[in-house]
């Protein structure tokens, strides 16, 4: 056989081996698939709580709401910057999608902690209750950091480790998020660093191990 003909074959069948690829979704569609979960904790969360207690602190501190709406904002750039950058020639500029969230989310909780007075409904918490938020945040963190890692790995993100930050970034701050529906204290310097220290362990954790679990894609 004539090596023109060597080649033809051996293309052919190579060719014939081949499986269809399934395309993925686009990343503004897996990003709202992510966030019906959220949303499904959110509504979980206002049945056993309620909104008036929420709503009460919001009317009585802006400043409050503001952050909660910052937080809201981070989750959802950071959970659309984490599945386009899974896309195979998207910028590495995408992980800058949450950071207008994020201001506004770290500047109104400073704010909070500028007034002398405490919110309606609330009182400032002590070292013990700051660290009920923190726990709050990072056990709510771990199934949706998880449901971001599996949604990501079909993926083959070429950033393994910024993906993963993302990952942290949205999951750590959609669960802030959700924390507002049963958050009890007003914002001070305790309860806020605490909120800080439970993003930064999230945040770390998946740029640990998440980068970790999403390489294998690569291979």
């Amino acid at each position: 056989m004539s090596e023109p003909r060597l080649t033809e074959s051996l293309i052919q069948s190579l060719g014939e081996q081949l499986t269809p690829v399934r395309r993925l979704p686009s990343p503004w569609l897996r990003t709202l698939g992510w966030l019906l979960a959220v949303a499904a904790i959110a509504a979980w969360l206002l049945a056993h709580y309620g909104i008036t207690h929420m709503l009460q602190r919001w009317s009585g501190q802006p400043d409050i709401a503001l952050a909660g709406i910052g937080a809201v904002i981070t989750a959802v750039c950071a959970a659309w910057a984490a599945f386009s950058l899974g896309v195979p020639g998207r910028p590495a500029r995408w992980a800058w999608l949450p950071l207008p969230g994020l201001l506004l989310w770290i500047g109104a909780s400073g704010v909070g902690c500028l007034r002398v007075w405490v919110a309606p409904a609330t009182h400032i918490a002590s070292l013990h209750e700051a660290n009920d938020c923190l726990v709050f945040i990072i056990s709510f963190s771990v199934p949706l950091s998880v449901l971001l890692i599996w949604l990501l790995r079909r993926a083959c993100p070429l950033r393994p480790v910024l993906t993963a930050v993302m990952i942290g970034l949205a999951s750590a701050a959609a669960s802030a998020s959700l924390l507002e529906i049963c958050h009890a204290f007003d914002a001070a310097a305790t309860d806020l660093m605490m909120h800080a220290l439970a993003v930064a362990i999230v945040v770390a954790a998946n740029a640990a191990m998440g980068g970790r679990l999403l390489q294998p894609a690569l291979k």
